[in-house]
């Protein structure tokens, strides 16, 4: 059921009370919260405000219901961000996150919203591409656990913590719930520009499902690849924050 905004836990500003002229939404991706995206609070200093989207299930939020589909959690965060776009924005999300910013932006125009000044994502396939992998969200434990294991996205003593672990699966299989029961639906591109960014080494997401996003947009279309497998998000952010500054920079000459 949809509530109504109030104390908005959904969007957290890294740096707080920035007065900068842009801001830069941050989406988790399965498993991840807001803490991810803590080394960019202050990336763009006088730019850009960056905030992280805080999805129930996970840090101060674990002991929320977790969404186990996209498009009511895009519903729901549609009422919580409106608030926040009274300022040109960019949305950024990494692999499951990169699907639910590209349903928020296109829910956002379906309700008279402004949209993004560029949509980023990363680390996923185009929307139209069916998942190449098979389901895992309705395994066992125990085989859920063995195909977690080998995503490298989970620190080794995280998954050896068994109580821990007991904790974070719930949410952990929600969110690949979100992935796996996502079924696209066919809609004019959006009129933004389009930024996506992949891993070479990335063996989940390869080169062609990547350079497929290009029909999802009817303006400027960007592909950057960097070194690293899924998780390209941490081991080349430097390289990612850099490009994401010229982004942001050609979004705020466009608004002079």
């Amino acid at each position: 059921m949809i509530k109504t905004a109030g104390l908005n836990t959904w969007i957290m500003p890294l740096h707080p009370k920035s007065a900068a002229p842009l801001r830069v939404f941050c989406f988790p991706y399965a498993g991840g919260g807001a803490s991810s995206y803590r080394l960019w609070a202050q990336a763009f200093p006088g730019k850009a405000e960056v905030l992280a989207v805080q999805i129930p299930g996970r840090e101060q939020r674990l002991a929320e219901p977790a969404f186990t589909e996209l498009i009511p959690l895009v519903e729901q965060l549609a009422i919580e961000i409106s608030p926040w776009l009274d300022r040109p924005y960019l949305f950024f999300g990494h692999s499951m996150g990169a699907f639910i910013c590209f349903e928020l932006a296109r829910h956002l125009r379906r309700l008279g919203k402004p949209l993004p000044a560029r949509l980023c994502v990363s680390g996923a396939r185009a929307p139209h591409i069916p998942n190449p992998h098979p389901n895992i969200h309705q395994l066992s434990e125990a085989e859920f656990l063995y195909e977690i294991q080998h995503l490298e996205g989970t620190p080794p003593e995280v998954l050896q913590n068994r109580e821990l672990m007991q904790i974070l699966l719930p949410p952990l299989r929600a969110d690949f719930s979100v992935c796996e029961t996502y079924i696209y639906t066919a809609d004019k591109p959006l009129e933004c520009p389009l930024s996506v960014f992949g891993g070479r080494q990335d063996p989940r997401v390869p080169y062609q499902h990547l350079i497929a996003w290009r029909q999802h947009t009817q303006n400027a279309f960007t592909l950057h690849m960097f070194p690293g497998g899924h998780f390209f998000l941490h081991s080349a952010s430097r390289s990612i924050l850099d490009t994401l500054e010229q982004s942001i920079e050609a979004a705020l000459a466009q608004q002079d």
